[in-house]
């Protein structure tokens, strides 16, 4: 029992120490030779670094923070092999891995504890656990962005729906801790967005355009129509 103990707590500790990789920090030092936390929003995060950076240095950032967020909570598999061990504790241990997790990219060790939104790492994470919910939230994002331009309220709307998913879906609505924690998750997600939330009061927000027009010189118009009318 102790041996047990002292397994799934080191686990939760490698989950934390996992999630405090500060991708963002460390390829903006690298090979940007600047620290991200000092630049737009200041968050250590894929956001901030599309904004900043752009997307070549933005899609690295956000694989690394989902990898480490699903890595941190498919750790906990081990545990099925500790006779102690049942099918729920292991959905209990994987939640708190989750929230270690993510605390470490919000908190990180490794970088002063001056991290990100942790947005990335949790939806690797969730994936982790139940990838149907993952993706429904995912897809929930992506229809908001498109829409709206803003990822702090594509992030947050998703986060909303996740209990919603959460509760209609029969293979994680009999589990009480799973379905807390998905609250917990909309709540947090809530109020680490508080900032954003002001801005898109205020109308200050930045947006984002993943797939930006095509932007025409004033002199194609003329030279399109003198090739149009040109000799045959």
């Amino acid at each position: 029992m102790i041996l047990t103990i002292y397994t799934a707590t080191t686990m939760i500790i490698i989950a934390y120490l996992l999630g405090s990789i500060p991708s963002a920090v460390w390829i903006g030092k690298k090979y940007y030779g600047i620290d991200i936390r000092e630049h737009g929003s200041k968050n250590a995060g894929t956001t901030n670094m599309l904004r900043v950076l752009g997307r070549r240095a933005a899609l690295p950032v956000f694989a690394l923070d989902f990898l480490k967020g699903f890595v941190a909570v498919t750790f906990i598999e081990l545990m099925q092999y500790d006779d102690l061990i049942g099918m729920n504790d292991i959905i209990n241990l994987k939640i708190g891995a989750v929230f270690a997790a993510v605390l470490g990219h919000i908190f990180p060790i490794f970088a002063g504890f001056r991290g990100g939104k942790g947005v990335a790492t949790l939806v690797g994470a969730v994936t982790g656990i139940y990838p149907p919910v993952a993706l429904l939230c995912f897809g929930v994002w992506f229809v908001m962005l498109m829409v709206s331009h803003y990822v702090s309220l594509s992030s947050m709307v998703a986060g909303c729906c996740f209990p919603v998913f959460t509760l209609i879906s029969p293979k994680v609505n009999g589990s009480p801790p799973f379905v807390v924690f998905s609250f917990v998750i909309a709540v947090l997600l809530i109020y680490t967005h508080r900032k954003n939330i002001e801005r898109l009061k205020a109308g200050t927000e930045s947006k984002i355009y993943i797939w930006k027009p095509r932007r025409m010189n004033p002199g194609d118009g003329a030279e399109r129509k003198d090739k149009d009318h040109g000799p045959k």
